[in-house]
């Protein structure tokens, strides 16, 4: 399948990885503003540069296109793919308003062509393995459902001339941008354990949240570096989400999963509580698997220390997908539930009343 990348930022470097250990596939364009920028990365990867996405689409013909832009300039790369035939797999949030993720679920479904979302941690082992114990009801009644991301970004992160930082663009901060990756992780496995929950249904029914700006300046910083929020899941169990970008010097992701019946804990990518009131034979070789320490920082002080394999399991489970003419999994409703819930949570930390979730 011919593939190409719209935007050429940092996450465009993870996008290449990723399609380069997928069979079958060849990157053959990619597309940014800057030149000097753009010939530097097909040096690098492969493929041709063009300065505009239109034109690429045009000239290129992929089969499909990874969307790298800044979150706030999603829309118009997706729209344009889709309305061409052309399938799109866009970067987390899919955007950063409700409103402009309707429009692309909207125009997915009048187009030929498949959206689908990029959130990794779905497709990180040990985070499937919490979520298949969720689904498999080991949990029972869900009481607490929690994601931690106390990481740092130094000043030079939300710089002049950062999209970082800006509302336009980011559309939030430690929330929308850092912590929306254990936000939808969150979300995925507390659904997992309400089986009538519709499939379009957030499995968040309400938040209470607060934010600040507390480590970096204040009246240049458009939002916010710490956010905590508690949230009232459909079923009546309860969650926890720290958000910051505050915490120096960044320390590991964070999972907390439990009730009646057992407790999982994630710490990054090491499995640090396996424990069920009913042991099943295969609990030990989990606990193997998962128990040691991985040795990565995961993002919590560079965002580029992040590992591509999740990436690329991804990227390929949404060419799986399309190739066997079957909606992807990970789609643009599925997408669209995180940026769900941080908005209910900015709109809670504004009024300073529990927001309902849309």
């Amino acid at each position: 399948m011919r593939a190409a990348i719209i935007g050429i930022g940092a996450i465009a470097k993870m996008h290449a990885r990723a399609l380069d250990d997928i069979p079958g596939v060849q990157l053959v364009a990619a597309t940014c503003r800057t030149e000097e920028k753009g010939r530097a990365f097909v040096a690098e990867f492969g493929g041709q540069w063009f300065a505009d996405a239109s034109r690429m689409l045009r000239s290129a013909k992929p089969d499909f296109v990874t969307v790298a832009t800044p979150s706030g300039a999603h829309l118009p790369a997706v729209l344009a793919a889709l309305r061409r035939g052309v399938h799109v797999i866009c970067e987390k949030p899919l955007e950063i308003t409700l409103p402009r993720i309707d429009r692309m679920i909207a125009a997915a479904a009048t187009s030929r062509a498949a959206l689908g979302a990029i959130f990794p941690q779905r497709f990180n082992p040990v985070v499937q393995a919490v979520h298949a114990a969720a689904a498999a009801g080991r949990f029972g009644a869900l009481a607490l459902a929690a994601s931690y991301v106390p990481w740092w970004r130094d000043d030079a992160y939300y710089g002049p001339g950062r999209w970082q930082g800006t509302k336009a663009l980011d559309g939030g901060g430690a929330l929308m941008n850092q912590s929306i990756h254990g936000v939808d992780a969150l979300q995925w496995i507390a659904g997992a354990t309400m089986p009538g929950l519709e499939p379009a249904q957030n499995p968040v029914e309400s938040v209470a949240a607060l934010t600040a700006v507390r480590a970096h300046d204040a009246e240049r910083l458009e939002v916010e570096d710490t956010c905590v929020a508690i949230l009232r899941f459909r079923n009546g169990g309860l969650g926890q989400l720290l958000a910051a970008t505050s915490l120096y010097p960044g320390q590991l992701r964070r999972f907390l999963i439990g009730g009646r019946e057992g407790t999982a804990e994630i710490l990054e990518e090491q499995l640090v509580a396996w424990r069920f009131r009913a042991e099943q034979p295969d609990d030990e070789s989990i606990r193997s698997r998962f128990g040691a320490a991985s040795g990565t920082s995961g993002g919590a002080a560079d965002p580029m220390a992040i590992n591509s394999s999740c990436h690329t399991r991804n990227i390929e489970a949404f060419l799986d997908a399309v190739r066997g003419g079957r909606p992807p999994q990970l789609d643009g409703r599925e997408g669209r539930k995180a940026v769900a819930i941080v908005e209910a949570c900015y709109r809670s930390a504004r009024t300073g009343r529990v927001a309902l979730v849309k």
